[in-house]
């Protein structure tokens, strides 16, 4: 049995997909069983990752763990992994992780989550994808009502990554050996500014969309309105505006071809797979 957190998201709900297709056991952890949109297969179980205690009854039976980061209590989850005999545990972290600046605070939630899975006593497999092109879905309030779209850092190249992709490495490596104690840097095929995905984006919706780059300014004001942590707007701003740190979220990696025998999905071919949503 896989345990999967996050499965009603974009990556967690990629990661149970791929290891139900890969014919294993499936079983989500979820708050709300009721409110869950799973796929067929997947078995539920309730309980709260600010709580360690609260997944004993989810990990009965469990031999590997999909785990996402920045929990209140990262080292007694862990701990209660270890007491119910989990074998191995794949832990998403970011490409923000190797940074090692603790005052940004992604950076500090990622390098905290590593160490509580590294400490644990759990066997382990880090994940360290680039952006994810999920992320393009902010961008839905502006294109229901405009062709225009309104981004940050218009300068700044990401070589986004699908999350299909993601899943597909996470049921990949869970469980196998030969991936215990390694450390995965996972990214899609190229690097893209904000307005080569405006452009790809529009050519497979059949529309003439355009960007409009926000001023850093702009940017902030638009991340405070929206109720974004002031501790995260600073952390973007100290990577994508100021430059501090070693982030490097344009270096296009090889993991996802090594590791799956084919390419990572293009960010057109995301596109294509969710242009429903933005119709």
């Amino acid at each position: 049995m896989i345990l999967v957190t996050g499965a009603t998201g974009h990556v967690g709900g990629e990661v149970a997909r791929h290891v139900l297709g890969a014919g294993r056991q499936v079983r989500a952890l979820v708050r709300d069983a009721a409110k869950a949109d799973l796929p067929e297969g997947v078995s539920t179980t309730v309980g709260d990752l600010n709580d360690p205690a609260s997944l004993r009854p989810a990990l009965d039976g469990v031999e590997a763990v999909f785990l996402l980061p920045g929990y209140a209590d990262m080292p007694g989850l862990l701990t209660e992994f270890k007491r119910a005999g989990v074998g191995h545990v794949v832990q998403l972290s970011s490409i923000a992780a190797p940074d090692g600046d603790l005052d940004n605070a992604i950076s500090r939630m990622m390098i905290e989550s590593e160490e509580a899975v590294r400490e644990s006593g759990v066997a382990w497999t880090i994940l360290r994808p680039s952006g994810f092109m999920s992320n393009t879905f902010q961008w839905l309030p502006q294109l229901k009502v405009s062709d225009v779209v309104r981004a940050p850092f218009p300068k700044v190249p990401i070589a986004m990554i699908d999350p299909y992709d993601i899943g597909a490495v996470a049921a990949e490596v869970l469980g196998d050996s030969a991936h215990f104690g390694l450390s995965h840097a996972i990214s899609g095929p190229e690097a893209l500014l904000p307005e080569d995905r405006v452009r790809v984006l529009g050519e497979v919706l059949g529309r003439d969309l355009r960007l409009q780059g926000q001023s850093d300014a702009e940017a902030r004001e638009d991340m405070v309105a929206s109720g974004t942590p002031p501790q995260y707007i600073d952390a973007f701003f100290r990577y994508y505006a100021e430059g501090v740190g070693t982030l490097d979220d344009s270096k296009v990696s090889p993991t996802v071809r090594q590791l799956l025998g084919r390419p990572p999905r293009t960010f057109a071919q995301w596109a294509a797979v969710h242009a429903d949503a933005f119709v």
